[in-house]
C-alpha cells in the first residue's frame, strides 16, 4: 500500500515523462494557432484552373459564395501597351515593369465587390517568367511585387499565395544558374537570401502584416534532401530554402507565413497528414536558418488535389465513386487535413470547375460538394 509518497522508480518515471513533454513542447511551433489541432477555425479555400480574376469575382461573387469555401486564390489581368492581355501572376517575376495604370482595373473591380463569406482570399504571385539571373537588376521584380501587394491589400485579402513552382526557368536549382560555373553555391545562396529580404520588404511596404502562403515552402527542399542527408547545394530546390530564409529575416509586425505543403497532393491515407505535419513543424528545422523565427512565424496547411493525376487516371463524371479520389475518400482526406492544419486547407482541381461564367459548376459531381461540407462538420 502506498503511503502517498512516490517511490524512487516512480520518481524517475515521472521525471522522464515531464522531460519528454517539455521536449515535445519546445519542439512544437509556438504560434497560438498551432496549439489545438481540433480548433473550430479551420477553413477551406479553393485554388485551381477555375482561378478567378478580379473581374470574374466582381461579376460572380454571389455564385462563388454558395460553395463550401471561405475564400479562393485569385489573379488580375492587365493590358500592357501594344501587347496582349496578361495574367499578373505570370508576368511579375521578370524584366517587364508594371505601371500604376496596369493595376487600376483590378483596384476598381475590388472596390465594388462585396465579400460576405469569402473573407480569406489570396492573390497569386508566381516566379514566372524568371527571365533574369539572381545577380541581375531586380528593380522590375521588386516594383511588380509592390504593386501586387497593393492590389491584395486593397481587396481586403489575407495576403499573397506565393506559387514557387518554376513553370518556365529553374531559378532555385543551383546547377542551372547562369554563373554556376564561376560562382559557388554559397555565393548564390547569399544573393538569393538578399533577394528574399528585398521581396519581403517590397510586400510589407504596401501590405503591413501580410500573410504569405507558399505552395512549396521549406518542405520541398527538405524532402529532396532525403531528411537532411544531402546538403542544400545537392538538392534540386536548395536555393528555395535560402530565399525563404531571407524573407523570414525581414518579416516585421504581424507578418506571418504558411507552408501550403503541396506535397500533400500525393497523400492517400489519413496517417500521411500527421507525418507531414511532423516533418513541417519539427524535422525540417535542420535546413532553416532561424528555427525560432520559423516556429513563431509559420503555420501549416495542406493541399488536396481533387482530380489527382486525372490525365492518367481519368475523371468519371457519371460514376464519381470510381474516381481515385472518390467523394467518400475526399471527405475522409479533407477532414484529416483540416485536423492536421492550423487554419487553412486548399482544394485544388483542374478538370472540375466550382464556378464558371455560365453561373454554375462544370464537370463537378454534386457528391464532391457534399463531401467537403461533411468534412467541415465537427467530428462526433
Amino acid at each position: 500500500m502506498s503511503n502517498g509518497c512516490p517511490r524512487e522508480g516512480e520518481m524517475e518515471s515521472k521525471t522522464f515523462l515531464i522531460a519528454l513533454c517539455l521536449c515535445y513542447w519546445l519542439a512544437t511551433p509556438c504560434n497560438s494557432q498551432q496549439t489545438s489541432p481540433t480548433m473550430k477555425t479551420k477553413r477551406l479555400i479553393e485554388f485551381g484552373w477555375d482561378e478567378p480574376t478580379t473581374r470574374f469575382m466582381r461579376d460572380h461573387i454571389a455564385e462563388m459564395e454558395q460553395t463550401p469555401f471561405e475564400g479562393c486564390v485569385f489573379r488580375f489581368r492587365f493590358w500592357p501597351k501594344n501587347a496582349n492581355p496578361e495574367n499578373s501572376d505570370q508576368a511579375a517575376w521578370g524584366r517587364r515593369r508594371f505601371e500604376e495604370a496596369d493595376i487600376q482595373p483590378a483596384l476598381d473591380d475590388l472596390k465594388v465587390t462585396t465579400f460576405k463569406t469569402f473573407k480569406h482570399n489570396f492573390l497569386r504571385m508566381s516566379v514566372t517568367p524568371a527571365d533574369l539571373d539572381w545577380f541581375d537588376d531586380y528593380s522590375s521584380v521588386l516594383n511588380n511585387i509592390r504593386l501586387i501587394a497593393r492590389v491584395a491589400k486593397a481587396g481586403n485579402s489575407k495576403g499573397i499565395l506565393f506559387d514557387t513552382e518554376e513553370y518556365v526557368n529553374r531559378i532555385f536549382t543551383y546547377s542551372l544558374q547562369r554563373d554556376a560555373k564561376t560562382k559557388s553555391f554559397s555565393s548564390y545562396a547569399s544573393q538569393v537570401h538578399l533577394r528574399g529580404k528585398q521581396v519581403m520588404e517590397a510586400m510589407q511596404s504596401e501590405f503591413p502584416d501580410i500573410v504569405v502562403m507558399f505552395t512549396y515552402g521549406y518542405a520541398l527542399p527538405w524532402s529532396e534532401s532525403n531528411d537532411g542527408r544531402k546538403s542544400m547545394s545537392e538538392t534540386e530546390h536548395g536555393l528555395l530554402a535560402s530565399f525563404i530564409d531571407g524573407m523570414v529575416s525581414e518579416a516585421k509586425g504581424k507578418t506571418r507565413f504558411i507552408d501550403g505543403n503541396e506535397l500533400a497532393y500525393s497523400y492517400t491515407k489519413t496517417s500521411h497528414f500527421s507525418k507531414g505535419r511532423s516533418a513541417l513543424t519539427r524535422d525540417l528545422k535542420m535546413i532553416v536558418e532561424n528555427p525560432a523565427a520559423y516556429s513563431r512565424l509559420f503555420t501549416i496547411s495542406h493541399g488536396i488535389w481533387m482530380d489527382y493525376n486525372w490525365r492518367q487516371l481519368g475523371w468519371n463524371m457519371k460514376t464519381p465513386s470510381r474516381n481515385p479520389r472518390n467523394p467518400a475518400l475526399m471527405e475522409i482526406l479533407t477532414r484529416q487535413a483540416l485536423l492536421e492544419a492550423d487554419e487553412y486547407v486548399w482544394i485544388y482541381s483542374e478538370t472540375p470547375q466550382w464556378w464558371t461564367a455560365k453561373g454554375k459548376p462544370e464537370k463537378l459531381p454534386k457528391e464532391y460538394d457534399v463531401a467537403l461540407r461533411n468534412a467541415l462538420q465537427p467530428v462526433k
